[in-house]
């Protein structure tokens, strides 16, 4: 939190010429805290209380500057905000902590993996399994496709002798490989379902 002014050139100059007047007569200590302050390297720096007793003493005798004038190329002086150090108890506690909750989240996402289970199936054997799934599946949806695209051109062939446009062609072949992909799909899920032991 500010407690202080970082004073410029204009509150220096402004400063000497009150110091310098006879007629000021200034309280003492305000002014050798002001000459002090003259003496001190730049940056400058002007305490509230300082500024608070120049104000008064301005008020009271009727100069003709005010505080404000004075202050107009200051500005405000944040200190630097030193971070405690830290306590090494809290610190390791801390690191207990995060390190029993790290093996906590560990344990918790490898709860269901059995090593045995891995190496056991890890064989050669299960690799040709898991290959003719494979085969089965890419085999299934080649079947599919060309069934797919041979309803559409021999419904786009077999509409010749009832359609002359063009669209309406395409469009008769387009619902009617729609239909069969429909029930080549219904065909493929009730397979897949008596494969998996399903209804």
């Amino acid at each position: 939190m500010a407690s202080s002014f970082v004073v410029g050139d204009k509150f220096r100059n402004r400063v000497t010429l009150l110091l310098e007047n006879p007629d000021a007569s200034l309280p003492q200590g305000l002014k050798e805290e002001l000459k002090g302050l003259l003496e001190k390297p730049q940056p400058t720096v002007l305490s509230f209380s300082t500024a608070r007793k120049l104000k008064k003493h301005l008020e009271g005798k009727g100069h003709p500057f005010y505080l404000y004038e004075l202050l107009e190329d200051c500005s405000l002086h944040l200190p630097e905000f030193v971070k405690p150090p830290r306590n090494p108890e809290l610190v390791a506690r801390l690191e207990k902590i995060k390190a029993k909750l790290a093996n906590e989240e560990y344990n918790r996402m490898t709860r269901n993996v059995n090593t045995q289970e891995i190496s056991r199936n890890g064989t050669l054997a299960d690799f040709g399994h898991q290959v003719q799934s494979v085969k089965a599946i890419v085999v299934t949806v080649f079947n599919f496709l060309v069934t797919i695209v041979a309803a559409f051109a021999c419904s786009y062939m077999g509409s010749q002798y009832l359609f002359t446009e063009t669209t309406a062609r395409v469009i008769s072949a387009v619902i009617a490989a729609s239909v069969v992909g429909l029930a080549e799909l219904y065909v493929l899920v009730r397979t897949m379902e008596g494969e998996l032991g399903e209804p």
